[in-house]
């Protein structure tokens, strides 16, 4: 079928309009005779209705605007820049982000569309189709915030140039989707997933649920983690020590049966993983700190300005009305007895007996028990505080405080905070 304007002229289609407008014919007449559906009519008819004199119908094909050559050189630079990080086998790069590409060019003040950089992309050699999603092997559904919290950490060189890896640890509300804790480690030690939880809960509450996977940290698993001396216990029949802290403030775990099962956590972390590499690789960042800063941009930009493609809201506008509508499962942080420290709750735990000389060893220490009958079981809690390169020790006997001293970091250097 021919185009309007090669089958009628301007006056006649606005004389048609015309009579609409006055009531003299009805739509279905009009479309019948132009031969034109719904939404074309009612789209000549708010053009006639805007300017009836300046009524049109020619068709006015334009151009495409062709990019300049220093903007296609722009493009292939940027390409083949992601095309060395993909076949670096150090870096967790797979698959090209055209995206990422274009939000980088704006940033340095290029604008160009999404299908350019694809087109070229493609005669390049730097085109990889996107392979098909597969099926989770489970899906856990929450219908407020602080059901469940899923908690996981990622190991990577997250810069080729830097000389080290490091631990990106995360925390995500499975209701609303958003991050609510993120940050690097050079090393995934127990004390870091302490300190995470910390963090987390103070800021947010204690929520009803973690869920994570099987990692040692998390759960002990009898043929993988015993000695030949404890085969008698079986599997959770020992609690991590990350463990004994959700266990003291009353919060349930529960491990993924497979990294698929950790869908919604895993998929922010690809996601962040992409970007902070690319960006990493582009500022040529050497340091955690710097990558830090990577982090605090990105995670802004996850939280607080992306609409995420389940919930189609922002997570943390999604976050913010669950709590204010009172449609969240978090507790408020309140120090569970007899405890009066934070000390005594996000902390390493171990168990000594006290011995002739009213003294228990603690790695290679001899740490003097006042008040305690010999024989006695004490609980130690080591509170470290890396920074001020500090190790408290918090002597806890009959549910109370014994005494609590401090030895500086150093003396403990078979101990990994």
């Amino acid at each position: 079928m021919e185009q309007i304007h090669k089958r009628f002229t301007v006056e006649q289609v606005r004389s048609l309009l015309k009579g609409y407008c006055h009531g003299e014919l009805n739509r279905l007449t009009i479309e019948d005779i132009l031969e034109i559906g719904r939404s074309r009519f009612f789209t000549l008819l708010e053009q006639y209705r805007s300017d009836s004199d300046g009524f049109s119908i020619e068709y006015h094909r334009t151009s495409p605007k062709r990019i300049s050559v220093h903007i296609d050189k722009r493009i292939k630079e940027e390409l083949m820049r992601q095309k060395e990080l993909i076949e670096n086998p150090e870096l967790p790069i797979t698959t090209y982000n055209y995206s990422f590409i274009r939000d980088y060019l704006s940033k340095n003040g290029i604008t160009v569309s999404l299908p350019t950089i694809i087109s070229r992309a493609k005669l390049l050699g730097c085109y990889m189709p996107r392979p098909k999603q597969k099926a989770h092997d489970r899906q856990v559904i929450t219908t407020a915030i602080g059901t469940l919290i899923q908690h996981d950490a990622s190991h990577h060189r997250w810069s080729p140039y830097a000389k080290d890896k490091w631990v990106l640890i995360t925390s995500l509300d499975d209701f609303s989707r958003k991050l609510l804790y993120a940050d690097f480690f050079e090393q995934e030690t127990t004390w870091a997933h302490i300190q995470s939880a910390e963090i987390l809960m103070r800021t947010y509450g204690i929520p009803l649920q973690y869920y994570v996977d099987s990692l040692r940290v998390f759960r002990f698993i009898q043929q993988r983690d015993s000695l030949w001396r404890k085969h008698v216990l079986q599997t959770d029949e020992a609690d991590p020590q990350w463990r004994q802290v959700m266990s003291t403030l009353g919060v349930k775990v529960i491990f993924a049966l497979s990294a698929q099962a950790k869908g919604k956590v895993e998929r922010p972390y690809r996601w962040l993983q992409d970007r902070i590499v690319r960006i990493c690789a582009m500022e040529k960042i050497t340091s955690i700190e710097d990558v830090r800063s990577v982090l605090k941009d990105e995670l802004n930009r996850y939280n607080n300005h992306q609409v995420h493609s389940t919930t189609g809201e922002i997570p943390s506008i999604l976050f913010e009305k669950a709590r204010k509508q009172g449609n969240t499962l978090f507790r408020p942080f309140v120090l569970p007895k007899p405890f009066t420290s934070i000390k005594d709750v996000f902390c390493l735990t171990e168990k000594r007996t006290v011995n002739g000389y009213r003294k228990i060893e603690l790695f290679n220490h001899d740490i003097p028990v006042p008040n305690v009958p010999l024989r006695q079981e004490v609980i130690v809690h080591l509170y470290p505080e890396i920074k001020k390169n500090v190790l408290e020790v918090r002597l806890w006997w009959n549910n109370q405080m014994i005494q609590a001293l401090t030895y500086p970091l150093n003396q403990f250097p078979s101990v990994h905070f």
